[in-house]
């Protein structure tokens, strides 16, 4: 059966870079954050979310989904 070549498709995401979709957001002052750690699970990601908030209970973190590739690496 012949495809019709005109029909573009969306690139596709590597498996690898779909995997790491929740994130810790330790949140900087001016409006800035930075990624503390990446991983598979909500559960994971609250899990070490309470470790840090009881290990640096000064710095606030919070939990987020990150659906972006561009800063994967």
């Amino acid at each position: 059966m012949p495809q019709n070549s005109a029909i573009s498709q969306p690139p596709a995401i590597a498996y690898r870079d779909r995997l790491n979709s929740w994130a810790i957001a330790r949140l900087l002052p001016n409006l800035q954050r930075t990624v503390v750690a990446r991983f598979y699970s909500r559960s994971d990601t609250e899990g070490h979310l309470q470790c840090l908030k009881r290990l640096i209970p000064q710095a606030s973190f919070i939990l987020v989904f990150d659906s972006s590739p561009e800063d994967k690496v």
